[in-house]
């Protein structure tokens, strides 16, 4: 076989398909490509379509009223509160609290762009004025979206757990639906800081962190093991600070 012609087909422009199936058998190629071409709209629209899919069957299954009570329930204060209300009142607020959630969370691929966007400016901070990566804002988004194609599997795991009844419904919790981390495993009223740090420990969430990782790496002259360990220390001081501010105002 020719070598030059192998180098240019080795060489050639992964399509839409090909990126986000390499995200997960071989995402250096992925990565690499953002070289030529930065787009991310392919797995992002791909992620919205399953979270709007995950809210369907949420609403059917288990039902957003239900989810509020839920979320109260973690809060003995504002459950307390809660129970002390007239029946009517407890009904009316049940009702709008019930119809915020369900907007929000309908809501959520907006939520999520503008988590992407918040998350790539600051893994670009730290990148680019932490290690000299120069990688620009744009190649930034795009790895941080592909990376997060993970949790693809974790709604799908959801939505097959709610379709198949494995879900208690007073226990479900719409922040951690499927058991892949340690707080999964225990309620949060006991002590919202350790369940908060628990919930760091998520196979999901790291394995978006060695995509991260290995995508900045792809795109700079960091090494990987080190590129990985920055977006690891990024992310543990995120969820330290939250799981914090849980404890102290949940």
């Amino acid at each position: 076989m020719d070598p030059v012609s192998t180098t240019l087909s080795s060489d050639a422009p992964l399509s839409e398909p090909a990126r986000i199936l390499n995200t997960f058998i071989a995402p250096s190629k992925t990565f690499t490509d953002l070289q030529r071409n930065a787009t991310w709209w392919g797995p992002f629209v791909l992620l919205c379509l399953v979270i709007v899919l995950f809210m369907v069957v949420l609403d059917r299954q288990i039902g957003f009223t239900q989810v509020t009570k839920n979320e109260m329930a973690k809060s003995p204060k504002r459950a307390e509160q809660f129970d002390k209300l007239p029946p009517e009142q407890k009904a009316q607020q049940l009702e709008f609290a019930a119809k915020f959630t369900k907007g929000f969370s309908y809501a959520s691929p907006i939520f999520a762009l503008i988590a992407y966007l918040i998350a790539a400016g600051v893994l670009l901070g730290v990148f680019n004025l932490g290690a000299g990566a120069g990688v620009k804002f744009k190649v930034a988004l795009a790895i941080v979206v592909y990376a997060n194609l993970p949790w693809l599997i974790h709604a799908l795991l959801a939505i097959a757990s709610m379709m198949t009844g494995a879900v208690d419904k007073e226990g479900f919790d719409i922040n951690n639906t499927v058991g892949s981390n340690p707080a999964y495993y225990f309620e949060a009223v006991g002590n919202k800081f350790l369940h908060g740090i628990a919930s760091a420990f998520d196979i999901f969430a790291i394995w978006t962190i060695v995509l991260m990782g290995i995508g900045f790496a792809c795109n700079s002259k960091v090494k990987r093991s080190t590129a990985i360990m920055l977006v690891a220390g990024t992310f543990f001081a995120y969820k330290l600070i939250g799981a914090s501010l849980g404890a102290l105002f949940g």
